[in-house]
């Protein structure tokens, strides 16, 4: 919310109560003591089990809290669980519902906190994980010594298995009238999302054949949208880019494809998760806010943990460097967000740079609006810029609006047409 540069109330004096969605969650749920693990644990170690265990376990919660004690909206709610690709599914709802005319402002997030003991084991039982062991095997080192964990995470390179991250993204997604007339700064534009499964399976966590199809076809809309040009001289790929031998050869195949079928010529490849890890539902929002940084510093980041791409990595029209690559600002205009998930969850998105975005508001709303918006916007970063230097030394209050104006049915009159709640602007039904 103080990323967001402008004060909830001047979003809700815009737009109706059922015009905010909110579509955020985790991939495995919670699984501490807290939620899931005190729920089906709790009686077997001898301690009770509370009414917060099951509630807190829910898969949605991230959506569920912020409605009740951040927003406080009474509009679109959910969670889309899509295993790794899961913050691409939400955003998939957050899109449409825009689209569609049913939202108007939709909170789009995923999050995990999956460093804990069975996890870890579960990962590690199914050789998904990077070890020490295969560390110290790649990088020649004997038994007993210290392998490099800064490099345990090597997408596309010779690689034994990724790492797991903690963490959390939201995105703050609004239609284009809205965004002018608030003045929020813009940071990128939302194309569309692609989802496809994989169909039958030899195995549940092996890659499969429905990433062809969310990939092409991701880059066919971008390329009917903003033309063929932009796509193959002036697009990049936020790969999934586990660390895991079987990501490295199938993920780079399904890119080297759909290159080719494009007339791609070295084709720019990001995979952010050599430096974070991979965050499990938030992963897509972690490729998607380094893809927002990239169009800000003209910087596509490079992949610094590899040596070198592996010999069995199709990478013919791909371009896989360690180093960065400095574009310039200004010259990317749109990025591909892949992400493949276990059990054949695929889903790939396109989104456009900010003056991509600026270009295409001033099509639809016309000139005068968006100069409007120029004057409008400095203010509102102004106000991000100090919530972030406030963030960054540790300052910001939380929001946290627990039995805060809370309504019941004595607040409430329903006739034909509308539900009038006090406090908010009728709901026409």
């Amino acid at each position: 919310m103080g990323s967001l540069g402008i004060d909830w109330s001047e979003m809700l004096a815009r737009v109706a109560p059922d015009q905010v969605a909110t579509y955020a969650g985790s991939a495995l749920a919670q699984l501490d003591e807290a939620g899931n693990g005190g729920l089906l644990g709790n009686r077997h170690r001898g301690k009770r089990i509370t009414s917060k265990h099951l509630a807190m376990g829910l898969g949605e919660m991230a959506a569920d809290f912020t409605n009740a004690y951040v927003l406080g909206s009474l509009g679109q709610t959910g969670h889309n669980m899509g295993a790794c690709a899961t913050f691409l599914y939400n955003l998939r709802l957050g899109i449409q519902d825009i689209r569609e005319g049913r939202a108007r402002v939709a909170f789009v997030g995923g999050v995990d906190a999956p460093l804990l003991p069975d996890v870890m084991e579960g990962l590690a039982t199914m050789g998904a994980l990077a070890t020490d062991a295969s560390l110290l095997e790649i990088e020649g080192k004997a038994a007993g010594e210290t392998p490099d964990h800064r490099r345990a995470c090597r997408p596309f390179g010779i690689n034994s298995g990724f790492v797991v991250g903690e963490g959390v993204q939201f995105l703050v997604l609004m239609d284009g009238e809205l965004a002018l007339e608030l003045g929020a700064d813009i940071h990128g534009g939302a194309g569309d999302v692609f989802v496809h499964a994989d169909g039958h399976k030899k195995s549940i966590s092996a890659p499969g054949v429905g990433n062809y199809v969310t990939v092409a076809r991701a880059v066919a809309a971008a390329s009917r949208a903003l033309g063929d040009a932009a796509v193959r001289q002036r697009s990049f790929v936020h790969a999934h880019g586990t660390g895991t031998p079987q990501n490295r050869t199938s993920e780079s195949e399904i890119l080297d494809a759909v290159a080719g079928a494009f007339d791609i010529e070295e084709w720019p490849i990001a995979a952010i998760k050599c430096y974070v890890g991979h965050t499990m539902a938030g992963a897509g929002g972690d490729q998607i806010v380094s893809a927002l940084g990239t169009w800000r510093d003209g910087i596509v980041p490079g992949v610094p943990t590899i040596d070198a791409v592996a010999p069995d990595v199709r990478a013919e029209r791909l371009r896989i460097s360690r180093r960065h690559l400095d574009r310039g600002s200004g010259s990317l205009d749109v990025a591909f967000v892949n992400s493949k998930g276990f059990g054949g969850n695929n889903a790939t998105a396109w989104v456009t740079a900010p003056h991509v975005a600026e270009r295409q508001l001033e099509a639809s709303y016309g000139s005068a609006a968006v100069t409007r918006w120029r004057q409008r916007v400095e203010a509102a970063r102004q106000r991000a810029a100090e919530h972030d230097r406030a963030a960054s030394a540790g300052e910001p209050t939380v929001i946290y609006k627990f039995d805060h104006e809370v309504r019941d049915g004595s607040h409430v009159r329903v006739t034909r047409d509308r539900v009038e709640i006090d406090g908010f602007a009728p709901i026409r039904i």
